[in-house]
């Protein structure tokens, strides 16, 4: 007797922005975003009850634009990549809800710490609060990505597991220098983090650019001539910018030496020069989606260029890691979560939001004001940080502005996802 099978039940979620991770993460990675630049505007300038003997207050801006939100939009990015990659379904509905909560409380513990809130308990006990549902958010979207791995056999991407578990194991040194009152350990944690960040950006960026590049240009002309555009890719300059940014990043944050860092921070920068002169295209300043990423790999070029030169000029090392995250982690990621947020979603990428412009043109104005006037104006750098902090929520004002009805909003194909 021959068995019928039946079609399996299509997946369903309570409620859109639960459909794929990037919709829930995006929107609030985005919102934290604005919160998280906020606060920092306050604990800067002194307006807040910040314990700065339990925690450097420059340790909990780093930490919250890494492990906050840095980490909430590659969550985002990877919960749903995983699914193109590997064709198993990720987490959606309430168990996407149970994991996104865990960001959540320990982004509240750390905002609570922030604002010095006091409930009748050590102020350090939010940010043990934080630590468990911090490691628990981590633990399990590395889980649930590598048991998809494991499933197809796709032993390629246990690169990027492993950056994950790596990243667990950075925060992890941030709560312990924090629990033990060893501020070294924690500047450790952070720095640690922020460079893996950049590893993955540097990693991913190289899969995805050119093939945005790609896609966003081969698309008919004003005469119906459909134009094929073909980047440059090399493995030559994918294991060159490795092995450099890896010894580069061990170099800077436990083996300071001047001579080496410059070696390293050029091999970076030369590489990825040479490799963004083969994604060019004159096309791209026409699509802002497009621009930005391009900008975006330019910014962190110029910022290696920058550690190269900062031993032997003299200027802050904040500087050069300030260039390195507003370029790799600020451009890069809102560039991203706009171009996915509109493919992901059913709508088309050639038609983007108007305001994208403006919002890319924000973060650059944040890069000309946090790192390349202060090199040429120490003067005024206290303005410089104000302008660049208020053009960071600015910029991120706008996107929500712009994306939050499309992140949380039902595909107009009637698909899920």
């Amino acid at each position: 007797m021959q068995s019928i099978s039946l079609p399996s039940k299509p997946p369903s979620a309570p409620h859109p922005i639960l459909n794929l991770s990037f919709r829930i993460f995006f929107s609030a990675g985005a919102l934290f975003a604005i919160i998280t630049m906020s606060l920092w505007a306050f604990i800067f300038t002194g307006k807040t009850n910040i314990d700065a003997q339990t925690l450097n207050p420059l340790y909990w801006h780093g930490h919250e634009m890494i492990y906050g939100y840095a980490l909430a939009i590659v969550a985002g990015f990877l919960l749903t990549a995983v699914k193109t990659w590997t064709g198993v379904m990720m987490p959606y509905g309430y168990k996407l809800l149970g994991i996104f909560v865990c960001w959540l409380l320990a982004r509240l513990g750390w905002i609570a710490f922030g604002l010095g809130i006091d409930v009748g308990i050590e102020q350090s006990a939010w940010l043990y609060i934080a630590a468990v549902f911090d490691l628990l958010f981590i633990g399990s979207m590395a889980f649930v990505i590598f048991r998809a791995v494991l499933q197809v056999k796709q032993y390629k991407q246990m690169g990027i597991l492993a950056k994950l578990a790596l990243l667990t194991l950075g925060n992890g040194l941030c709560y312990w220098g924090i629990m033990s009152a060893n501020m070294n350990m924690t500047k450790i944690g952070v720095y640690l983090g922020f460079y893996l960040i950049i590893g993955l950006v540097l990693t991913i960026g190289r899969r995805v650019v050119p093939f945005f590049i790609e896609r966003g240009l081969s698309i008919p002309n004003a005469a119906g001539v459909a134009e094929t555009v073909t980047v440059r890719n090399s493995k030559v300059q994918d294991i060159a910018s490795l092995l450099f940014f890896f010894v580069f990043f061990i170099i800077d944050l436990f083996y300071p030496n001047k001579y080496l860092l410059t070696i390293t921070a050029l091999g970076v920068a030369v590489v990825n020069i040479v490799r963004l002169m083969g994604w060019y295209h004159r096309g791209i300043w026409q699509k802002p989606l497009l621009w930005s990423l391009f900008i975006a790999f330019l910014g962190m070029c110029l910022s290696f260029l920058l550690y190269a030169l900062q031993p032997w000029l003299g200027y802050n090392h904040s500087i050069a890691v300030h260039g390195l995250a507003i370029a790799g982690v600020g451009m890069m990621t809102i560039a991203m979560m706009s171009r996915v947020s509109l493919g992901h979603t059913g709508r088309s990428i050639h038609t983007p939001p108007k305001t994208l412009n403006a919002i890319f043109g924000l973060m650059v104005l944040v890069f000309i004001s946090r790192v390349l006037l202060p090199l040429v104006d120490m003067n005024h750098y206290s303005l410089w940080i104000m302008i660049a902090q208020g053009a960071w929520i600015a910029c991120f004002v706008l996107f929500c502005s712009s994306y939050l009805r499309i992140l949380a909003s039902p595909r107009p194909d009637g698909l899920f996802g």
